[in-house]
């Protein structure tokens, strides 16, 4: 894949799951949701390497160390009959930031989504998250402000399932 500076955009491997953990954890501590990031790094694995896995990762490593992460999926518009990329996580650790690791992350999922032939390339953001708001504003993301995202899931989803 692309080259970044002194180190690589790849695709993650199984050796990374550590490394992917440990970034998302990094990144629920930024959110203020440190508590809620309770995954585990076979749960990981299972989730981007198991039999039945949908999910994907791409790291960026420099000197050996990976840095950032951007974890997805696909989605589907049946709008445009198409499927999409939904961004679940995207995260470089701050002494590397300002470097293009995250931009050159985006790109790259960019790529997948017109090499591919999707529609859509999605995620969410935090509304207090004005740095990243503003650096996805800076290569020409457009807020979905019009619309609600809604979640079901703990004790909710539990009590609503038949």
């Amino acid at each position: 894949m692309t080259s970044i500076d002194d180190g690589g955009l790849r695709a993650a491997e199984p050796r990374d799951i550590a490394s992917i953990g440990a970034l998302i954890r990094e990144l629920a501590l930024y959110e203020r949701a440190v508590d809620e990031a309770v995954a585990t790094d076979a749960q990981l694995h299972d989730a981007i390497f198991g039999e039945d896995s949908h999910v994907h990762c791409h790291v960026v490593e420099v000197n050996g160390e990976v840095v950032g992460m951007a974890l997805w999926f696909l989605n589907f518009s049946t709008w445009l009959g198409t499927p999409g990329i939904y961004l679940e996580d995207l995260f470089v650790r701050a002494e590397h930031r300002g470097n293009g690791y995250g931009r050159q992350l985006m790109r790259a999922l960019a790529g997948i989504c017109v090499e591919r032939g999707y529609s859509r390339f999605q995620w969410s953001v935090l509304d207090w998250n004005t740095p990243s708001i503003d650096f996805y504003r800076s290569f020409g993301a457009e807020a979905l402000d019009e619309w609600t995202m809604f979640r079901l899931s703990g004790e909710a989803l539990q009590a609503f399932a038949p």
